[in-house]
Parts: structure tokens; C-alpha cells; sequence
């Protein structure tokens, strides 16, 4: 009587199943490779601070300084978008930030908190409204943008507003994902507290590109 066809099939899964265990061995060691190889970068990343959070791009940041102590530096990378606030050598908080647009850059240089106003509103920028309330032009600088007849300027509410230099300062505001402020630095309202709260007048701010 011939031979079955099955005895063949036999034969070809045997050594498959007898394969699978030495795979294994393998899978695991090249897992391990790319888990613990990767501890290092990640330890790097926790360890940066700056860099923490992923997404940080579009993240509106975090504070962690309401038990820190120490002497309090704000850095702003405006590349990056994002300012950082020190207590002593600690990071403790981190903001996305919008600086100033192409034509106000926010100038880089070393600075100093030279006034804070909780409830500021600008003398240069805002909108012309007429007496309805309505706005008629929105955004403007009044050094620059003529006022329609029947207007009157309505300055920008800047909650939190601390000062560096001159026209420029840090405040509560419109955070888009790119520049687009007339110089100063804002932040997210949640943040820009944080910031003023724990900054005190004299306090270092560094701008950097």
C-alpha cells in the first residue's frame, strides 16, 4: 500500500517546533539590547529637565517650585519656545512661550525684573473700538497704526506683566505654536502666575536665541 503524504508534513513541523525555543532566546537578547540601551538616552532626558516631556512643543508646561527654595533665574530660549524657571540650580517649571514675530524679535541679552504689574494693560498695543465696543482694528501699535475716525484705543490686558527692559516684558496672553507677539514673552495664564508669583523684583532673565 503507498505511503501517505502525511507522514511528510510530519516531518517539515517538527523541526519548525524545535526551531521556535532558539528564536526565542535571541528575540529576548536583541529586546534587551534595545530596552537597556535605551535607559541611558532616557536617563539623559530626565535628567536634562528641559527636555522632559514629550510633546513639549505643543505641552503647556509644569511647575514643581512651591516647596523649592533658592534664588529664582528665568532663561527663555526663544528657538525652543519654551522659558525656564530656576530656584537656586533646580529646574522647577517650564513654559511654552510665544516671542516676539519677525520684525519685533524679542532681543536676546541678559536682564534683570525691573517692575511687575499683576493687572497691566498696554499703552502701545491693543485695538481701536468704536463706542459700541466693537473693534474696528485689532492688534495695533498705536506709534505706527493711524486710528479710524470715531475710534478710540483699547489697550491689551497683559495679566502678570513683569518687565526686563524697556518696552519688553513677560505676561499672561495668546500662546500660538510659533512667534507672534510685538516683542514681549507670553505665556499661558496657568504659567505665567507660576512665573510672577515666585519671581520677586530683581530677578534674572536670560534670552536666549
Amino acid at each position: 500500500m503507498p505511503l501517505s503524504v502525511e507522514p511528510r508534513h510530519d516531518t517539515i513541523s517538527v523541526p519548525r517546533r524545535m526551531k521556535a525555543p532558539k528564536i526565542i532566546p535571541i528575540l529576548a537578547a536583541i529586546g534587551s539590547v534595545i530596552i537597556f540601551g535605551g535607559c541611558a538616552d532616557f536617563t539623559q532626558e530626565l535628567t536634562a529637565g528641559a527636555h522632559f516631556f514629550p510633546g513639549a512643543a505643543t505641552s503647556e508646561g509644569y511647575w514643581r517650585g512651591d516647596n523649592s527654595s533658592g534664588p529664582a533665574k528665568i532663561v527663555v530660549h526663544v528657538g525652543q519656545q519654551r522659558a525656564y524657571f530656576y530656584k537656586g540650580h533646580r529646574l522647577v517649571g517650564e513654559s511654552t512661550v510665544s516671542t516676539g514675530k519677525r520684525g519685533f524679535d524679542t532681543p536676546p541679552g541678559r536682564y534683570r525684573v525691573i517692575e511687575k504689574d499683576k493687572n497691566h494693560i498696554s499703552s502701545e498695543f491693543g485695538d481701536y473700538v468704536n463706542h459700541r465696543g466693537d473693534v474696528v482694528k485689532s492688534n495695533i501699535d498705536v506709534r505706527k497704526d493711524a486710528q479710524p475716525k470715531g475710534t478710540h484705543f483699547d489697550g491689551a490686558r497683559m495679566p502678570y506683566f513683569m518687565r526686563f527692559t524697556g518696552g519688553y516684558g513677560m505676561h499672561a496672553g495668546y500662546v500660538p505654536q510659533f512667534r507672534a507677539s510685538h516683542g514681549c514673552i507670553r505665556l499661558p495664564p496657568r504659567m505665567a502666575r507660576h512665573f510672577f508669583e515666585n519671581a520677586p523684583d530683581d530677578t534674572p532673565v536670560i534670552v536666549r536665541e
